[in-house]
């Protein structure tokens, strides 16, 4: 008969006591993500109560036309979700002003003209709040607003275009990788990170930038009542503090909260009360905000160094 093999009491123990911590670190992991979740619930905005009579409406983060996939958990604003609360508050008759409270780098020249568009339709008196960052895009947005109140630290203006990409073609080289080319249409995979551009790629790339980079500067000059000239002189993608802006025409006030409601209480002759009109985030969001923020991004402008985790420029997006 086989006799069975004893283990040692202090081995035993030793076991025992590792997988009491496994249980606790998983115990632990999940406490955490619920907290997370309950916690991203309750601070997620969701369905405005209307108590107030100004709508603030968040433009936060990269402005893009849709979500991808490659944006889960990171901050975006998307032109379809402003344009839906802009609907929503210009229908509310206990809405008197619109607020948009802008703390973005910019992102999508499309995105981005889509809700200056519409913001100029609006017909209730608006105003854009320019809290940390609103630079390139977002600024856009700013200029089409009747009025714009700016913090005097606030990093504003960044009227310029960018469309940055990664070369991979001298890594595929150093490695012995070769990039077999097979397009129909000469300048199909212009832009592509396994080759280099060529000078005439380069040339055709920069001619849109400019196209839009001349949109922008039009833009500009006719919602903030500038000579295109003026404009184009400040037109370099370089950013200003608020101060700065002010003095350049291109914010209107300094200040925060109270400013907006002072010029909107002296605009309208009455009491303001902003409440916020920020739309309920869905599952997925909630997931990714409680997870790291940290994305790879292509072609961060200058206002990363000043903003985490956030894009700059006009980027444009095939």
């Amino acid at each position: 008969m086989k006799l069975k093999k004893e283990v040692p009491r202090d081995n035993r123990i030793g076991r025992e006591w590792l997988l009491v911590l496994v249980v606790l670190v998983i115990l632990a992991f999940i406490s955490m993500f619920i907290a997370g979740i309950i916690s991203t619930v309750l601070n997620s905005g969701g369905v405005p109560t209307m108590t107030g009579n100004a709508a603030v409406i968040p433009i936060k983060g990269a402005i893009m036309v849709e979500r991808s996939a490659l944006s889960f958990g990171e901050e975006m604003t998307t032109s379809s979700a402003i344009i839906k609360m802009i609907d929503r508050a210009e229908k509310d008759v206990n809405v008197k002003a619109i607020v948009f409270e802008i703390n973005s780098p910019g992102g999508s020249a499309v995105a981005s003209e889509e809700i200056a568009n519409r913001v100029k339709k609006i017909k209730k008196p608006t105003v854009a709040w320019i809290r940390e960052i609103g630079t390139s895009g977002a600024y856009w947005v700013a200029s089409a607003t009747n009025h714009i109140v700016a913090n005097r630290m606030s990093i504003t203006g960044s009227i310029g275009v960018i469309s940055s990409y990664l070369d991979f073609s001298g890594f595929l080289g150093d490695h012995n990788v070769s990039y077999q080319r097979l397009v129909s249409g000469e300048y199909k995979d212009i832009g592509s990170p396994l080759k280099p551009l060529t000078p005439m790629e380069e040339r055709l790339f920069k001619e849109r930038l400019d196209m839009i980079h001349d949109y922008f500067i039009e833009a500009v000059a006719v919602n903030r009542n500038m000579g295109n000239e003026e404009v184009i002189e400040l037109s370099t993608g370089l950013f200003y503090l608020g101060t700065q802006a002010k003095d350049l025409n291109l914010i209107d006030e300094l200040g925060n909260k109270d400013e907006v409601k002072a010029y909107l209480e002296k605009r309208l002759g009455a009491s303001i009360e902003l409440v916020s009109f920020a739309t309920e985030k869905s599952f997925l969001e909630m997931l990714g905000s409680v997870f790291s923020k940290n994305s790879f991004y292509v072609g961060r402008g200058i206002g990363y160094s000043f903003s985490n985790n956030m894009e700059n420029g006009l980027k444009i997006v095939s």
